[in-house]
């Protein structure tokens, strides 16, 4: 039997995604791209936004609508945040958790044979291990994710990926190494490594994020090491420091925001004031020429006043970042902000995403223009469909050219020489 896998959310999600592919494949069955003709489907679900769940829903009931003899897989961070709603759900034949990823093969052959239901969800512990997975490839990609730690402590007040990931784990120094050591033997120049709480990376035996990554670039053959999202407040001097001692390091630094009003991060429980990540922000650009600082930025939370939206605005105006992820707050049930006073409503929300979006739309276009007239290596992925090749600066800028020769996996030196606002465009030198 074959089977194909839709993905939903994260970079983390990506990788386990993959992780399940192999786990499949060694189990015997065949990976199709061809959803509509795959005897089993496996929806790996993210749930962070009510706007999540909903296409997670929509995409299970089209399935069993158009293709009720389908096999289908409901997995990820939706039933293992909502036990209780998801078993409920009658399109998935079968519910696996996060933490029952392993056991899916296993959970498919059963289903197959006997056709009843499975719902099968664990609930994570204090003493629950991280995961002990690798990855072998990562199929048309240039890069390679991988997942060094899961799961989150700091209960920020909006945020349900606590309940659907469990405590912080991190993957061992060693198991890591060797990862890292097949994939560059694969041909992957580039390393992202990534987390649900990335920062927190060996926190709970003493290991500090730049001891990860300082590993990673000391492995022969991988040319460039990135990071995923991270919280700020591990990103201090020292760390900063150490960084910037490793020549394959990127510097683009997803520094995750949220609010730039002082006021609304104590209400959603961030660990930082605007002037700590001010400072942060400044010490990065201060150490690494030309970074790339890049974030998430959240509207419309609950009680969010004309004034605390207008000083977000000014913030985000002021660190002028590269690039930004806009949304509007969902209500998750579970956590400390779903009964919080004062929702705004959703026409409220929509009008300052919009005009946080115009705002963003515009420190980028700021930022691309500032990379013309430099010369940059980048990591060449894939053609576009105007016939150029597309690839990637060391801080993240896609830059495109023309070459009339495949150079998908190679590194060359570019000279940018103009931007359209989404991405630059360049000659290899």
């Amino acid at each position: 039997m074959n089977f194909s896998v839709y993905n939903f959310g994260c970079k983390v999600n990506q990788y386990e995604s993959q992780v399940m592919t192999e786990l499949m494949i060694k189990s015997g069955y065949t990976y199709t791209e061809d959803k509509e003709n795959a005897d089993i489907i496996i929806i790996n679900s993210c749930t962070v936004t009510a706007v999540a769940d909903n296409k997670v829903l929509k995409l299970m009931r089209h399935i069993k609508r158009e293709h009720p003899e389908k096999v289908v897989v409901l997995t990820g961070c939706m039933p293992q945040a909502y036990p209780e709603k998801t078993a409920e759900l009658m399109q998935a034949d079968i519910v696996l958790g996060n933490s029952a990823r392993q056991e899916l093969p296993q959970e498919v052959e059963k289903y197959i044979s006997n056709g009843e239901r499975i719902v099968n969800v664990h609930k994570y512990t204090k003493s629950s291990d991280f995961e002990q997975v690798c990855v072998s490839e990562f199929e048309e990609r240039t890069r390679a994710f991988i997942k060094i730690e899961d799961g989150c402590n700091r209960y920020c007040s909006y945020c349900i990926i606590p309940y659907a990931r469990g405590p912080v784990r991190s993957k061992p120094m060693e198991v890591l190494k060797r990862e890292v050591e097949h994939l560059a033997k694969c041909g992957y120049k580039e390393i992202v490594l990534v987390g649900i709480n990335l920062s927190a990376y060996g926190s709970e035996f003493g290991l500090h994020l730049c001891d990860a990554v300082e590993s990673v670039c000391a492995v022969e053959g991988v040319e460039r090491v990135r990071l995923g999202s991270l919280e700020p407040e591990r990103m201090d001097k020292e760390a900063i420091g150490r960084l910037s001692k490793l020549e394959k390091f990127c510097p683009q630094f997803h520094l995750s925001l949220q609010s730039g009003c002082d006021a609304t991060l104590k209400r959603m429980h961030r660990h930082y004031t605007t002037d700590e990540y001010r400072r942060i922000v400044a010490d990065l650009r201060e150490t690494f020429e030309n970074c790339a600082i890049t974030t998430d930025v959240m509207v419309g939370f609950a009680g969010e006043t004309e004034e605390e939206f207008s000083q977000s605005v000014e913030f985000v105006k002021e660190i002028g970042f590269a690039k930004v992820h806009v949304f509007p707050y969902s209500q998750r049930k579970g956590t400390v902000a779903y009964n919080a006073p004062n929702q705004l409503s959703g026409s409220v929300k929509a009008q300052r995403s919009k005009i946080m979006v115009d705002v963003t739309n515009e420190t980028r276009r700021v930022f691309l223009v500032k990379m013309v007239g430099r010369t940059e290596s980048v990591l060449f992925e894939q053609p576009t469909k105007d016939g150029y090749w597309e690839g990637y600066t060391k801080n993240y800028t896609p830059v495109k050219v023309k070459s009339d020769r495949m150079i998908s996996g190679e590194i060359h030196e570019v000279l940018i020489s103009s931007s359209d606002g989404e991405s630059c465009m360049g000659e290899i030198v």
